[in-house]
């Protein structure tokens, strides 16, 4: 069914190129997009039942995400990540949910801390479910931000964690990395619940360190 076809009819051009990029995305998060590949308008046009400009206008998003590289007069290509961008990817990553760990140690209701606890909990029980666990790591991660207050914090992570599913090497995806992910959550649950503000921030820094081992391995 094409993208045209499940559109109501008072959708704008403006929401077509969204749901567009969107589907996009996801062919590149599963891999029916490889990295490296270089993306057929022309085709996908014919599979969405779609005109090339919200193609073209969802590809300029993806673009700004990071998750398609443009090149003149050859067209789209889905960006393929190099040894030096996971390395800079994890270590602003690391930055930046470090100081939000210890801001949440420090800051964060009670209530606040539950739901992080209700995340970790589900993690406890997804550790050898490698899709669900995915999925329920990046939601611990992302509700931690947004807890530590800081928007801008929470919309360069978004984009940098969108980049990091393009690694065809990501920790989570390595034997044994569930569980010993799992285990560093816990140290870091505990901190948090803890109020101990530096040890949550060493935790989580030691957390992403660990993550870019295991991805270079």
């Amino acid at each position: 069914m094409s993208v045209a076809s499940v559109a109501p009819r008072s959708l704008s051009p403006r929401a077509l190129y969204q749901d567009v990029a969107e589907r996009l995305r996801q062919q590149i998060f599963n891999r029916q997009l490889e990295p490296g590949s270089w993306i057929d308008e022309l085709k996908l046009c014919a599979e969405y039942g779609i005109s090339r400009t919200p193609l073209r206008e969802a590809l300029k998003v993806l673009a700004v995400e990071g998750l398609v590289t443009m090149k003149v007069r050859r067209g789209a290509y889905v960006t393929e990540m190099s040894v030096d961008d996971v390395s800079q990817v994890y270590h602003l990553l690391a930055l930046m949910e470090s100081d939000a760990a210890a801001q949440v140690a420090r800051r964060a209701s009670d209530e606040q801390i539950l739901t992080l606890r209700a995340l970790h909990d589900r993690l406890e029980r997804q550790v050898r479910q490698r899709d669900a666990f995915f999925a329920t790591n990046e939601q611990f991660h992302l509700r931690l931000l947004e807890i530590a207050g800081n928007r801008w914090t929470v919309q360069i992570v978004t984009d940098l964690r969108k980049v990091m599913k393009l690694n065809r090497h990501h920790s989570l995806f390595k034997q044994g990395r569930l569980a010993d992910s799992l285990a560093e959550h816990r140290e870091l649950m505990h901190a948090i619940e803890a109020r101990d503000a530096k040890t949550a921030q060493r935790l989580m820094r030691k957390h992403f360190e660990s993550g870019l081992e295991a991805a270079a391995a």
